[in-house]
Parts: structure tokens; C-alpha cells; sequence
């Protein structure tokens, strides 16, 4: 009895989508951020300056899909499609929205927007 062409492609789907990292199957592969140094601030007031820096939030993003605190402690992230993780280290559990090359915006517990952005700066940093 031969076996219907249907079910060997069948297999064969099943085989390749085994090889396929999680990400990629939901349609947002895992990608890493330019490297750099991200300053954070919230935004300021029309009585004052644009924005109020929060120094204690910046970080450095470093090759490896790390990063470095404004303290100097490395720890990882996750960037799958426009949203990154931070899987270890001092900022473990932030997460931020991706709105451009440049520029991330940090999310809430809850998923909504929070008022914090960070740009980064340029270069290796």
C-alpha cells in the first residue's frame, strides 16, 4: 500500500515547523536592538524643561542580546517583534514597546503604555 502524498508532506511540515524557534512560528522572529546607550527620562512639564532624565533607568544595550544598568550589571533581554523583555538582571521583568529604531517606551504591569521613554544616544556606547 503506498503512502498518500498527502501524508508524507503532511510530516514533512511537521518536521520543519519542530525546527522553527517558537518566535518565528507566531510570526515575530527574535531580532536584537542596536547597541548603544539608551538614556530614559518622563516627560516634563509646560513650565519647565521637555523631559526630567531618570538616570537610575538608563542602560547600555551590549552584543549577546545583553545590557548593561546605569550600574554597570549585564543581564539579557528578549526583542520579539516590537516588544523587549528583560529576562535577567536588574531589570528583570520591564518590559518596553519598540516604536522605532531609536526609541522604546516602557510598559506597565498591566500592558498599557507607561509615560517613560528611552532614546538611545548613538554609537557602542
Amino acid at each position: 500500500m503506498k503512502t498518500p502524498h498527502i501524508l508524507i508532506l503532511a510530516l514533512v511540515a511537521a518536521t520543519i515547523a519542530a525546527s522553527v524557534p517558537s518566535g518565528a512560528q507566531e510570526g515575530r522572529p527574535l531580532r536584537t536592538l542596536p547597541h548603544g546607550t539608551y538614556s530614559c527620562a518622563l516627560p516634563g512639564d509646560a513650565n519647565g524643561d521637555a523631559t526630567t532624565p531618570v538616570e537610575s533607568e538608563g542602560f547600555r544595550i551590549v552584543p549577546g542580546s545583553g545590557y548593561r544598568d546605569a550600574e554597570g550589571v549585564r543581564g539579557l533581554y528578549l526583542l520579539r517583534g516590537t516588544r523587549v523583555t528583560f529576562t535577567s538582571g536588574s531589570k528583570k521583568g520591564q518590559r518596553f514597546e519598540r516604536l522605532g529604531n531609536n526609541t522604546l517606551q516602557r510598559l506597565k504591569d498591566d500592558g498599557s503604555k507607561s509615560r517613560m521613554t528611552c532614546i538611545r544616544l548613538g554609537g557602542t556606547g
